[in-house]
């Protein structure tokens, strides 16, 4: 004796039109996400030369200090003063205490009194992972 299933009619009323739109937005979120990332490595800085130098890698956690040749600070594509540079170190050091690390990207033309002025305040905020870039190429 043959059994018969009935089989239900809701897969059949699937809409897939909602589900297309979460892709899109999820694409379009990542997008953008990315664009953000890429902005702190974009400011035109001449790096100083360093023969040890190795390729940066961008960690989530990291916070760019750049500091152009007239030693003007820039955060997240932001001027800011050295105040508000401290106040940025602080908040990012409150939010992530233990593994907070700071990457300092100055121009080889700007004196290493601004470059110390960054290292001092993330001394005094209590990030002590800290790093001056380099360009890597010796001799320039």
């Amino acid at each position: 004796m043959a059994v018969k299933i009935k089989r239900g009619h809701a897969l059949g009323t699937l809409s897939l039109t909602p589900l297309i739109d979460v892709v899109f937005l999820l694409l379009i979120f990542f997008l953008v996400a990315t664009r953000f990332a890429q902005e702190d490595r974009e400011l035109d800085v001449v790096l100083p030369a360093a023969s040890e130098a190795q390729p940066m890698t961008f960690q989530p956690r990291e916070v760019f200090v750049n500091i152009d040749h007239q030693g003007n600070y820039f955060v997240d594509g932001k001027h800011l003063t050295g105040d508000e540079v401290e106040a940025v170190l602080r908040r990012a050091a409150t939010n992530n205490p233990v593994n907070q690390s700071v990457v300092i990207r100055a121009d080889k033309r700007v004196p290493l009194d601004h470059a110390v002025f960054v290292m001092n305040l993330c001394n005094q905020v209590g990030i002590f992972d800290y790093r001056l870039t380099t360009d890597g190429n010796i001799g320039r």
